[in-house]
C-alpha cells in the first residue's frame, strides 16, 4: 500500500483534523486475517508493507494488520458505516459471520438477531479471526452526510 498522502491544504492551526486515519490491529495469523478481511469482509488489498498487509476501502481509509502474539481487546476495535444494515448482516452471515448478541441494561443496549437500535442508531458487532471486536453501523436518516 502506498501510505495516503496528506492533503496539501497549506498550514492549518490543527493538521491531525485535515489527516487521514489508518486504522492498525494486530493478528496473531497474519495469512488467516487477510483472507478475513480480503475475501470475507470484502476489502481491497493494498500494496505489501514490510511486517504487515494493507487493506483499502471505497472511502480512501486503510486498514494495517501486523502480526504478533495474541492480545486481549473487549471493545469494539473498527467500525464500518453502512447505509443498510440489515442488508450488511445478511451478506456477512452469508459468508460466515457471527454475529454477537448483548443485552446491557446500563447502557440501554440489547440486541435483537444480532442488531442493536439505540435513538435511532443500528449497530451490529462481530469478532474477525483474530478475536478482534468489529462493528457495523447505520446512522439515522437524519444523520446522515456524504464525506466526498
Amino acid at each position: 500500500m502506498a501510505w495516503p498522502r496528506p492533503r496539501k491544504s497549506g498550514l492549518v492551526e490543527n493538521m491531525l483534523n485535515e489527516a487521514d486515519i489508518i486504522t492498525t490491529l494486530p493478528v496473531v495469523d497474519l495469512e488467516r486475517a487477510s483472507e478475513f478481511y480480503g475475501k470475507t469482509l470484502g476489502l481491497k488489498e493494498g500494496e505489501a508493507m514490510v511486517g504487515g498487509r494493507t487493506f483499502l476501502t471505497a472511502s480512501g481509509t486503510s486498514l494495517f494488520l501486523y502480526q504478533r502474539s495474541a492480545t486481549k481487546a473487549d471493545h469494539t476495535v473498527l467500525g464500518f458505516m453502512v447505509n443498510d444494515i440489515e442488508a450488511e448482516v445478511t451478506r456477512l452471515r452469508t459468508k460466515g459471520v457471527t454475529f454477537e448478541e448483548y443485552d446491557i441494561p446500563e447502557m440501554n443496549l440489547k440486541t435483537v438477531k444480532g442488531i442493536a437500535t439505540t435513538e435511532g442508531v443500528k449497530s451490529a458487532w462481530f469478532k474477525d479471526t483474530e478475536g478482534n471486536i468489529l462493528s457495523v453501523t447505520q446512522a439515522p436518516d437524519s444523520a446522515r452526510t456524504s464525506r466526498r
